[in-house]
């Protein structure tokens, strides 16, 4: 007989998205199916800088291109995400296929060739979530409004009892989040990324150091899939306990 797990209702789902390339424009979406390798479709693809491929991290991002997430890819068959050809249409409205060479050399002139992960290319764990409530106070923290992008998350959530960070208090949980349920596994450890405002480029160092000096490095979680499942906005998010 299945087990009746105990669960807390902690939030529901306001936001969804994947990114079928590896630090180019997110997809937006209602509803996913979530694989053991997270969302279908999500960081697939991932741009490679020449003569650093074997380094610790060799990809090409916002780091070095910051109009990177103005790239923007998606599905020709989008109910078939990861066995649909991925196309990419450019800032100027060209449309390639993301194995166009052409493309690789307008995103990266000095050399950059795409590869394909079918388990993502995820610098961590396939899975990234974060508060309405973290976005918020944070950006009374820096004294502006801050654009939920800027944090590139999988799933957005509205805390029900509208603390901020109480993200944090659900590492080492699993959750249930629609039909999928997930493991907290850790904090999200911040890079230079978040300076980068996802409209116009322009950077904002004090998002960084406030990150670094008041949250440790580290906003919103990653989290691993422990039963693969169907999640959709305005689904539930609830804090599972042992039985």
């Amino acid at each position: 007989m299945q087990k009746v797990r105990n669960r807390r209702h902690v939030g529901h789902v306001v936001g969804l998205w994947r990114y079928p390339v590896k630090s180019m424009g997110a997809e937006e979406l209602a509803e996913v199916e979530v694989s053991w390798h997270g969302f279908a479709g999500d960081r697939r693809w991932a741009f490679v800088r020449e003569g650093v491929a074997r380094s610790g991290f060799p990809w090409l991002t916002l780091r070095q291109r910051p109009d990177m997430n103005h790239y923007l890819p998606s599905f020709a068959d989008a109910s078939q995400p990861d066995k649909s050809p991925t196309v990419v249409r450019t800032p100027t409205g060209a449309v390639h296929e993301v194995t166009d060479e052409a493309l690789a050399e307008e995103l990266a002139p000095g050399g950059a060739h795409v590869i394909k992960q079918d388990r993502g290319v995820f610098d961590s764990f396939p899975l990234s979530l974060i508060t309405t409530q973290t976005i918020a106070r944070l950006g009374e923290m820096v004294g502006s409004e801050l654009d939920v992008l800027r944090f590139r998350p999988n799933i957005l959530v509205d805390a029900s009892d509208g603390a901020p960070f109480v993200e944090d208090d659900w590492v080492g949980s699993v959750l249930r989040v629609g039909d999928m349920r997930m493991r907290v596994d850790k904090r999200d450890g911040r890079c230079v990324v978040i300076t980068i405002d996802p409209v116009n480029q322009e950077r904002k160092p004090e998002i960084l150091r406030t990150v670094a000096g008041d949250r440790q490095g580290c906003l919103g979680v990653y989290g691993s899939i422990v039963e693969p499942g169907r999640v959709a906005t305005d689904d539930l998010v609830f804090v599972e306990s042992p039985t």
